[in-house]
């Protein structure tokens, strides 16, 4: 399988569980720890759960307590507690587990990492469906390497060159898989500073801009610049998208002069045109997709974490249950996740538009909203029109081995 992040290892955990033998090859030198913030709901938490990895995630959590959402002058203007929602069985910006995304992927490596083969440095450069014996795919790693599989889980990301390798960048009727949703973000990890404190800061500018600092447990700051508009960040080298960065938020003041000094010196800087990956199929032959490959929900969903690891426990269960036959795994697999998947993709109205107003009216207007939505007897609405949908499946009991 390709792909080490947070998919991937967690397919592995489950896959070795199950009695299957996964290899993992991943382009990256060492396990990747990099990332922002990511969010642990509903089925997602379960999954973590069952294996026996809560309590660890528990203790490597941001400390996150919601979201403040505040002017140039860092005057708040409104508030979302982390309690908001909960007690109407919902979830706002703010999930109850917050972890950062290479620290999950390192608690899944070190799972793992004694029962499963990784192959760190290495792309799948060829897989040949039926070309191994008794129908398996030959697959031929970027290093030289032949192995021969029952299946080819591609769990590499949004942008996964194996899934283009296999499905080709586009579907039937010539669309790109990946579908633009108007919105450009940037993420970079800058230094703490004695002011930063366990809430999220939300600026609003003017032109559909906001800069958000989190709070992270690793003794520095993580921060976000987004902006709406076609996507311009993809198609830009490094220096290019720094660049129209700064260009960007030149006038914004408040929190975005410290975040644009910090855009060269940044230890993890990463730029993206935000989107959703939509296929028509999530197999071919004996490759199959998961995660953000298949059914990348966008950052803006807060979603994209619990997708992963519900749909490795449901493709590692499948296979399983399917022995010698990855077509009916497949096919189990998908009738599972499509809608899980699909229900995820759904945004919450007016997303992503209506978190970055382009005028100031509509800035006071979303601060009100804000203030409105936390007040009796809105809460109960706003949980159900906002919360992620992170529990709309029933997680099936496979036996075990």
């Amino acid at each position: 399988m390709s792909g080490a992040g947070v998919a991937g290892p967690a397919f592995a955990w489950w896959a070795r569980r199950r009695g299957l033998r996964p290899v993992v090859v991943e382009a990256a030198a060492g396990p990747r720890d990099g990332g922002q913030s990511v969010d642990l709901r509903g089925a997602g938490r379960t999954v973590i759960a069952r294996m026996g990895l809560e309590d660890a995630v528990r203790r490597e959590g941001t400390g996150e307590r919601g979201v403040l959402f505040t002017d140039a002058t860092g005057r708040r203007r409104a508030a979302i507690p982390l309690e908001a929602f909960a007690r109407f069985g919902g979830e706002g910006p703010t999930a109850e587990l917050e972890i950062l995304r290479g620290r999950l992927a390192g608690l899944l490596y070190e799972a793992t990492r004694d029962t499963v083969e990784y192959r760190f440095g290495e792309r799948i450069a060829e897989v040949e469906d039926g070309a191994g014996r008794d129908g398996r795919a030959r697959v031929r790693l970027t290093g030289g390497a032949v192995y021969e599989a029952d299946a080819v889980v591609i769990a590499d990301g949004i942008g996964s060159a194996t899934r283009d390798l296999v499905f080709g960048p586009r579907d039937a009727a010539g669309r790109p898989r990946l579908h633009p949703l108007g919105l450009s973000l940037a993420y970079l990890t800058v230094e703490r500073r004695p002011g930063d404190g366990p809430w999220a800061v939300w600026q609003n500018a003017p032109g559909g801009r906001s800069v958000v600092l989190r709070p992270d447990n690793a003794g520095t700051t993580r921060a976000l610049l987004s902006f709406l508009g076609p996507p311009c960040l993809r198609e830009r080298d490094p220096a290019g998208r720094r660049a129209l960065l700064r260009e960007r938020f030149a006038d914004v003041g408040g929190a975005a002069p410290r975040v644009l000094a910090e855009l060269d010196s940044a230890a993890e800087f990463y730029a993206e045109d935000v989107g959703q990956v939509r296929m028509d199929t999530y197999s071919r032959g004996r490759s199959v997709l998961l995660g953000d490959a298949a059914y990348c929900p966008s950052p803006i969903s807060g979603m994209g974490t619990s997708l992963a690891l519900v749909g490795a426990y449901v493709l590692a269960g499948e296979l399983a249950a399917h022995p010698g036959d990855h077509a009916a795994a497949f096919a189990r697999y998908e009738v599972r996740m499509r809608p899980y998947a699909d229900r995820a993709q759904r945004l919450p109205p007016g997303a992503p538009r209506l978190a970055n107003p382009r005028t100031r009216t509509g800035i006071r207007l979303l601060h009100t909203a804000v203030r409105a939505a936390t007040r009796p007897p809105l809460p109960a609405l706003a949980a159900r029109l906002v919360s992620p949908p992170a529990d709309a499946i029933t997680l099936p009991d496979y036996p075990e081995p």
